[in-house]
């Protein structure tokens, strides 16, 4: 594991935390791979009965994908992108143990995905979500099919194609947000959530899981196809490296997609 992900065992809590906060959290391959890591090393412990992800700093939770990265991609590379976010998505739908996402900040593009992938999210009144992706020129696959399964086309096409940011207030209208509690609270309330979900039944808490996976299989599955069809056009096109370009050239550095 590299100083990307940090790991600490809180009773029978794993505390994980994305750890570049100078951009954000952003991704980048280590990052993604170091919490792949880490979150199996928490499955494969039986000492622990739950986990809490959170994101270093106070301003994020995660800022989606470093455009620093992507901004250089091929088509081929784009083929290998998608595995990875493959790898790390099915690592979290495979949890037996639940996962709690301590929001304290932004949680944009693909760091709004893995959020809507734990089973329970905690956030304040200063968190935003969303699925900016358009943006900076990337086409949006997995960002789509985890909207659909928990808010419906409607909401999932207008996140989609607009790209803008939900208040923590909207976020909890529509179920996206779990809690709301003061800032200070949030990794508080995390952990007690987790130590009390961490006491459930331990097969219980497996097989319920492992049928929330099974239900939405197929359609994670089919977004992983279109991933990769899409992105190897768009790459082809070149249109996300000038778009990527362009936002990097306004913003002065690769935080979002």
């Amino acid at each position: 594991m590299t100083d990307f992900v940090l790991a600490e065992q809180r009773s029978a809590t794993r505390l994980i935390t994305l750890n570049r906060p100078a951009v954000l959290n952003a991704w980048h391959s280590p990052m993604r791979s170091a919490l792949v890591a880490a979150l199996t090393d928490a499955e494969n412990d039986p000492a622990t009965g739950a986990i809490v992800l959170t994101g270093a700093g106070e301003r994020a939770f995660g800022a989606g994908q470093d455009l620093n990265e992507t901004k250089t991609f091929d088509p081929d590379r784009a083929e290998l992108w998608i595995g990875e976010w493959e790898r790390l998505y099915g690592c979290i739908r495979g949890l037996s143990k639940p996962l709690i996402i301590a929001l304290n900040g932004l949680a944009a593009g693909s760091a709004f995905q893995l959020a809507l992938l734990g089973d329970f999210r905690i956030g304040h009144e200063g968190v935003t979500m969303g699925q900016p992706e358009i943006n900076s020129g990337i086409a949006s696959t997995t960002g789509p099919w985890i909207m659909m399964e928990m808010i419906g086309l409607a909401r999932t096409t207008d996140l989609t194609l607009s790209g803008r940011m939900m208040p923590a207030s909207e976020c909890q209208a529509i179920g996206l947000i779990n809690r709301l509690v003061p800032r200070e609270q949030v990794l508080k309330s995390a952990l007690a959530l987790a130590e009390e979900l961490a006491a459930k039944p331990r097969l219980a808490m497996k097989l319920n899981k492992q049928r929330f996976c099974e239900v939405t299989e197929g359609r994670f599955r089919d977004s992983l196809v279109a991933g990769v069809r899409n992105q190897r056009i768009a790459y082809e096109d070149g249109e996300p490296n000038r778009m990527m370009g362009q936002f990097l050239a306004k913003r002065g550095k690769g935080r979002s997609a």
